[in-house]
């Protein structure tokens, strides 16, 4: 039995050891995955985190779509969806949740900036990429932005209409969520579109969030309050055609629909039916996103901070042709 100086240098020696084969150990892991603990390989693929803010709308069911068949051929990717149900507060601690998880990559659909802006930040801050689609967070801290310019989208929505009314007509709009990026631009977008005209006026707004039973019961009371309505603007398709169903109810007609989203099954569908005057095109950036996501995990590749995606418009007269882009 060792005693004295020779037992303490013999504990310090296989204390040195102790720690050195640690320390390799953890080498070697980190060097396995250095993007937050995964290879980026079929048996051990990057771990991308999906926070959707609701799957109540049918825009935000394909986008989660389109994300799913991008990723379907990259055995590399796997995907962790969260559905924070319209709740600000649950998406919140959904994407913590994420980040103490240990994905490899976020990518988030905001339901409004003030409240996500910090956990973004938070994610972003701790080297995980955030990839954010379609609604925005206020500040710069997050990896890239990708979705359509909805202020365009809004202001030629309002040239379409001040067109088709020729100068004398009373609208109704009906809003979406005004604490989200999209809704206040839809709207000034379209106020500048519009222009000012003495005999165009918009007679009523609403917020409707976004859902068709909102924007039916809003127009509702638009209908009984206004004895003339001659055009609805709704800041997506549900909302378009949940006012359609209200006007065809109360038995007012000679309304035209302007809505927004032309996924084809809806919006695009409803032009196609005579239901909506016109539709445009507001693309949910899901396969830009996983593209986005690969280039970042794997290629290591730098990106630009904002992609800004095109839009279409639908009318009767184009719809059978596949629409027409909006330069």
């Amino acid at each position: 039995m060792l005693r004295g100086p020779a037992r303490v240098l013999f504990t310090l020696t296989l204390t040195l050891a102790l720690l050195l084969a640690f320390g390799l150990f953890a080498f070697g892991c980190k060097k396995k995955a250095p993007s937050g603990g995964h290879a980026g390989t079929a048996a051990d693929p990057f771990v991308i985190g999906m926070s959707q803010c609701n799957l109540g709308e049918p825009w935000r069911v394909q986008m989660n779509d389109d994300l799913a068949a991008a990723a379907k051929e990259r055995p590399e990717l796997k995907i962790v969806w969260k559905d924070a149900q319209n709740d600000s507060l649950r998406q919140r601690a959904q994407v913590e949740e994420l980040v103490a998880e240990g994905i490899d990559l976020l990518i988030i659909s905001p339901k409004e900036a003030a409240p996500l802006t910090k956990p973004v930040a938070e994610a972003f801050q701790k080297g995980i990429p955030v990839i954010v689609l379609d609604r925005a967070v206020d500040g710069d801290q997050f990896t890239a932005f990708i979705g359509a310019d909805n202020r365009k989208i809004g202001r030629e929505a309002g040239r379409f209409i001040a067109k088709k009314v020729g100068g004398h007509g009373k609208i109704v709009e009906l809003q979406g969520l005004m604490t989200s990026t999209p809704g206040r631009d839809r709207h000034d977008g379209f106020v500048e579109g519009l222009g000012k005209q003495d005999d165009v006026k918009v007679v009523f707004t609403a917020d409707m969030q976004w859902l068709e039973p909102n924007a039916r019961k809003e127009m509702d009371s638009a209908l009984t309050t206004n004895a003339q309505v001659d055009v609805v603007y709704a800041h997506n398709d549900p909302g378009a055609h949940g006012a359609y169903l209200a006007a065809k109810a109360a038995g007012r007609t000679g309304i035209v629909f302007v809505g927004i989203d032309a996924l084809p099954h809806e919006g695009v569908q409803y032009v196609k039916d005579g239901i909506l005057d016109a539709t445009f095109a507001y693309p949910t950036g899901g396969k830009e996103a996983i593209a986005m996501a690969l280039d970042l995990l794997k290629n290591k590749k730098q990106l630009a901070k904002q992609t800004t995606l095109g839009t279409r418009l639908y009318t009767k007269d184009n719809v059978d042709k596949g629409g027409e882009e909006i330069p």
